[in-house]
Parts: structure tokens; sequence; C-alpha cells
């Protein structure tokens, strides 16, 4: 039995904080659980590792309890505890909590008094009107359970959404709810709004002098298949590509508060109530209550909301409770797409590109960079139109050429060698020190085990030729895990040598994602953030690359080719070198 991913892991630490609330277990115990979660997604290394080493104690939030939980965990691939848990409670409990507005307390209420125990039970009790008998529930609770079934959420869950297909239906979205005569504000919220990887729905918010007519225009939407109203200010639709949204519409007066509750995380939020409770103020979608006065202060923007609880504006990418509500937080400046100077991946007709390498280093010159390498792939990718050592030479001479031809801009010639399963690059290096610029990738082999590919990556890092380690764990985001590393050793080994690690900007990619990137810069690595372009079109996905560093906290002095081409040059082992 292989061992339990990180991910694997937070998902149970988080089904047993539900199932320890819905038994109705102090509080302290429920977040324990949901806090141990959060720290396990946001580890940089492998907790199974971790906890098999002695050392997963080091981690916030876990203790010796919880360590002997994974240590069962790992041992058996379940825990005890949520196994006793489970035997209490009907399977399909748990998931009631799948719908908006019905949490593991107000799910085990409508199990105690109407023994509503799935959600075809629950939909069946809506349907008949059985809710509103319940205290705390009414005909709004009911018709809002309707419509989140009318949108799906008792189907199998839908992927989600990449970052970058996500952004381009919500503006879509938007920007036709703009156009009706009761909208006065329409932002997209969520995670969208926080540039996360992905999202499993869309979340809009607006302002309306009239907003039941706006919430009502969703339905009418070219976009949208179906929709149900879910209150008089709020609607649930499916878009005609099976994505789920949200739109929820208040006052002018109170779009901050809405646009900064459903902007979220989740953890964020909490935070934000917990801090507001200590000063005797209650956070909502609506306004801020002060419990000394009885005052509710409506926002009508967002950054009023944190002015009034004593707060710098957080911008939305930084808001995953990771340091950024701390006493003495000091918001970054943070990094701009027109900070970036230089793009050192990508990819011509020489290899798997769809340019050439003058229509490339064009591209580059026209987006206003300073500095362009062409790193197409090396001999041993396996993608069928590689660069053999003798290509590679011919295509020293063409890319020099290029760069004599082209003012205004430094074009390089590089390559995105493959990582060997002996972390060897697979050209000599009697042709890599010919190179201006080498990008060292794992391309194959991708099986190996965490010891054997941590030390294949190390030594690639180790390698004298090597300037740069390209998408580092492999992973394309809601397709293909990242391969097992030991990425706290990989960073400690490029901070050593002085090798770069990228931010890989292809959405699918963005690899370092921001918790490795993060972790990367604390412990001195210099990072990039790269295109991996495959044609001229696709020359502006340093957006998301932007995206994962901001996400990260970097400002502009955090990447590396931010910096003129003499300063950058010298970062480089071919520099250094020469």
């Amino acid at each position: 039995m292989s061992d339990p991913s990180n991910a694997t892991i937070a998902e149970a630490f988080e089904e047993l904080g539900d199932l320890y609330e819905l038994d109705g277990a102090v509080v302290h115990r429920v977040l324990a659980y949901r806090n141990a979660a959060k720290a396990v997604r946001d580890a940089s290394t492998s907790v199974s590792a971790l906890t098999r080493e002695g050392t997963v104690t080091r981690l916030p939030g876990i203790g010796k309890t919880l360590e002997e939980k994974l240590k069962a965990l790992l041992e058996t691939g379940t825990i005890p505890a949520a196994e006793k848990l489970r035997a209490k409670f009907p399977p399909g409990l748990i998931d009631l909590t799948r719908l908006p507005g019905l949490g593991p307390k107000r799910a085990r209420k409508l199990f105690d008094e109407l023994g509503i125990d799935s959600l075809d039970a629950l939909k069946s009790a809506a349907e008949q009107q059985k809710l509103r008998g319940v205290k705390g529930f009414g005909p709004k609770f009911e018709e809002s359970v309707l419509a989140a079934f009318a949108s799906g959420v008792a189907e199998k869950a839908a992927p989600r959404l990449l970052l970058h297909r996500a952004i381009e239906l919500a503006e879509a979205i938007v920007d036709e709810l703009r156009r009706h005569p009761a909208a006065v504000r329409v932002e997209v919220a969520g995670g969208v709004r926080r540039l996360a990887d992905s999202v499993k729905d869309l979340d809009i918010v607006a302002a309306s002098d009239d907003p039941p007519a706006l919430a009502a225009a969703l339905a009418e939407l070219d976009l949208v298949e179906s929709a149900a109203s879910s209150g008089e200010n709020a609607a649930r639709a499916r878009t005609h590509n099976g994505v789920s949204l949200d739109l929820r519409v208040v006052r002018p007066e109170q779009f901050g508060n809405l646009l900064q509750h459903f902007t979220g995380s989740k953890a964020h939020n909490v935070r934000i109530r917990e801090r507001a409770v200590r000063k005797g103020l209650h956070v909502s979608e609506y306004g801020i209550l002060d419990d000394a006065t009885g005052d509710t202060l409506a926002c009508a923007d967002e950054t009023e909301v944190y002015k009034k609880l004593g707060l710098p504006w957080i911008p939305p990418e930084l808001r995953e409770d990771r340091g950024e509500l701390d006493p003495g937080f000091v918001v970054p400046d943070l990094i701009e797409q027109a900070d970036l100077k230089g793009d050192l991946h990508c990819h011509t007709v020489a290899s798997d590109g769809r340019n050439t390498a003058l229509e490339m280093a064009r591209g580059a010159l026209e987006r206003g960079l300073a500095y362009v390498a062409i790193t197409d792939h090396s001999a041993t990718h396996g993608f069928g139109n590689d660069v053999s050592p003798d290509a590679l030479k011919r295509q020293i001479e063409l890319v020099r050429g290029i760069d004599e031809q082209l003012d205004g801009i430094e074009v390089l010639v590089g390559t995105e060698t493959n990582i060997l399963p002996d972390g060897s690059p697979d050209y000599d290096d009697e042709l890599l020190e010919e190179l201006d610029w080498v990008v060292g990738s794992v391309h194959t082999s991708f099986g190996m085990s965490g010891a054997d590919m941590t030390k294949r990556v190390i030594a690639a890092i180790e390698h004298p030729w090597v300037d740069c380690i390209g998408h580092l764990t492999g992973r394309k985001i809601e397709k293909r895990k990242p391969y097992d590393l030991d990425v706290d050793a990989v960073f400690a080994a490029a901070a050593r040598t002085g090798t770069m690690l990228e931010i890989n900007s292809a959405p699918d990619r963005r690899d370092l994602n921001d918790v490795h990137a993060r972790a990367a810069r604390a412990l001195g690595v210099t990072i990039v953030i790269n295109t991996d372009a495959h044609g001229v079109n696709t020359q502006g996905n340093s957006i998301w690359g932007i995206a994962t560093a901001r996400r990260a906290g970097f400002t502009k002095a955090d990447v590396a080719n931010t910096l003129p081409w003499a300063e950058f040059s010298e970062l480089r082992k071919h520099g250094r070198a020469r």
C-alpha cells in the first residue's frame, strides 16, 4: 500500500473534523482537525514521510495525538476514531454539508428532528415543505435546497475548472450582467478572484438598487443553461458546459461587505470573524454589527471592512490564512506582469513549438521583454521532433544570428534538457557549455521512488551547466499528480548551488505552486517566472506564473528575471563561469 498524499491526509482530517462536529464535540477539537488539515495541505514536503521519520510534529497544529492518528492511517489506511464516528451516523449525512448554508451542526439537527440522512431524503423533505417546520429553517431555506438540486449538487462532483478557463467564463457572465439596467456593480469573487489554481464553481457578487431584478436576470443569460432563485437577492445557475455558479446581490451600500465575504478564503474569513468578535463586532456579508451600540456598519467598499477591523486592505491573492492577518504583517507590493524583463523557457518548430525562433524572439520583443531564451526539447524527451546534438549545434548558429539581427532584445540560445534517471543531462558537458542558458526538467521515468527522484533532481541541480530546474514537481493541475519528491531537500540544494527554480506559467502547470515557491524563496532559492510558451500566442502565459507568485506574496525583488539583462546574466552558472 502506497503512502497517502498530503491531499488525502488533509481530506481525512477534514472528514474527522466534520464527524466530530456532527457528534457535538467541543469546538476546539473540531478546529484542531481543520487546522491540521490546512497545515498538511500547505506542507511543502510529504507528511507521510515526516510521520515515518518521527518529525511530523514540527508542522504547526500537529501534536502527539494527531501524530498517532497519522501513524494509524499509514499502517492501516484508516483512522480508528473516524471509523467509530462513521458507525454512529448514516453514510449520507456528511453529504448534506455539500449544500450552501448547511454545515454539520444544521445537518445533525435535520437528522435528529426529521430523520434526514441523505441528499435524497433532504430533497424529498424540501419538496414536501417539511423543512420549514424545524426551528432555524424556513421557506427560503427550502427554496435554496431545491435550487441547489436543480443546479446538480447531488450529482457526481464535476472536475475543477482551471483558473484561465474559469476567468474567461466568469468575465463573460459578469460582462452580460453589467449591461442589465439594474446593475450598479458586478464583480467576480471566490477562488477566481484569489487566482487559485482551479475552482469548483464560480462566485459572482453584485450591487443593485433592485436586487431581485438583477438576480432574476441570471436565468436570461445566453451562457446559462438553467437557473433557479435561492432568495430575493440570490440565484444559482449552471452554464452550458456544466459549471455551477452562485450570484448574490445587495444594495450598493453593502457591496464591500459582500465582496469581502464571498472572496474568501474560508480560513481567512474565519480569522476575520474571530478578530471581530474580540472587538465586540460580528462580520457578515451584509455588514459589521457592533455589539455595544447595536448598529450595523454597511461598507460600500471592502477596504472599509478591513479598516473597521483595524487592518490594512489585504490583496485577494493573500487571503489564505498564511499569516496575512498576524500582528505586524506588512502588505507587500506584489509583483506585476509588467515587472518581468525576460522569458527563459520557450519552444520553437525545432522541437514541439508552433513558431520559428525568429518569430518567438520578435514576439518577446513586442511584449516589451529585454531578453528571451530559446529552449527547445533535447534528444531524449520522446516528443518525436526533438533536437539532436548536431541539430543543437546548428541551432546555436541560428539563434546567434537572430540575436545579431534584432535590436532591443537579447536572444539567448539554450535548451530544455531532459534530466536522465541518473540525474545527468542528455547532452555532453562540452555542448552545454556553448549555450547561454540550460533548463533541466524531468520528462521521463516519473514513477521513480521519492528517494531516487530526489537524488535525480539534486544531481541535476549540482551539475555545473544546469542553470535552472523547470516545472519541478511535474504536476498537471487536475490531471496528473506531482511525482514523489522531497522538495525541502531540493530547495536546500538549489540554494547551496545557486541553481534557479522556475515558476512555470503554463496554466495547467503553475509549478512551482505558490506554497512551494514561498518555501523555496524563504530558503534563499533564486526564482524565475517562465512561460514555457510553445507559440507566440502563448507568450502571454506569464500572467499565470505572476498569479502564482502573487499568491506566494512575492514582490518584484523576489523574482530574478525582473532584473535587467546585465544584472540577471551574472546570476547564471554560465554567467558566473565567464
